[in-house]
């Protein structure tokens, strides 16, 4: 009998020093893995990015809360049919300011089927491209933000957002 209290006592103790190591590793911890921002230099932090911005690709997976800053740089490009949203439905970076006068161009990876780029209140919208290194341009003339989908793939989170300063 004693042999079984204490077994029971060992399997016990096992158990909960088990449970109580894998509840560290849930990620909630302070380790310093965890601390690392998930910003670079070229980005702005969450706190700079409109909230309309936030909102609108707030259920995109490729959007992390920041905005790529790529004002004072000449040549600007978006990819599309990148991988995201379940497959190769998204736009990277998803957002980025620009400032006025810049040109962005949109280069499709050839993957995902075909995808477009339509700005949410009709200023831009390119074709319907498949192909890789298929292309499509806009020149940004005024400041605002511009909020764009691929119209057969954003119920699946394939936006983005250009805020031109």
């Amino acid at each position: 009998m004693t042999r079984d209290v204490n077994r029971r006592t060992f399997f016990g103790t096992a158990t909960v020093t088990a449970a109580g190591l894998l509840a560290g590793c849930g990620g909630s911890g302070g380790s310093d893995d965890n601390e690392e921002p998930e910003s670079t230099p070229t980005e702005s932090s969450g706190g700079d990015v409109p909230a309309e911005v936030q909102e609108y690709l707030s259920e995109t997976d490729n959007f992390d809360g920041t905005v790529q800053d790529e004002t004072g740089t000449g040549d600007v490009e978006v990819e599309v049919g990148t991988e995201g949203n379940g497959g190769n439905y998204a736009y990277s970076p998803a957002a980025i300011s620009v400032d006025t006068g810049t040109t962005v161009t949109w280069t499709w990876t050839g993957e995902g089927g075909q995808h477009n780029v339509a700005h949410e209140d009709g200023d831009f919208e390119s074709e319907l491209l498949g192909d890789a290194e298929s292309e499509f341009q806009y020149t940004f003339e005024n400041a605002g933000t511009y909020l764009y989908a691929c119209t057969p793939h954003a119920s699946l989170g394939m936006k983005g957002a250009v805020i031109v300063e």
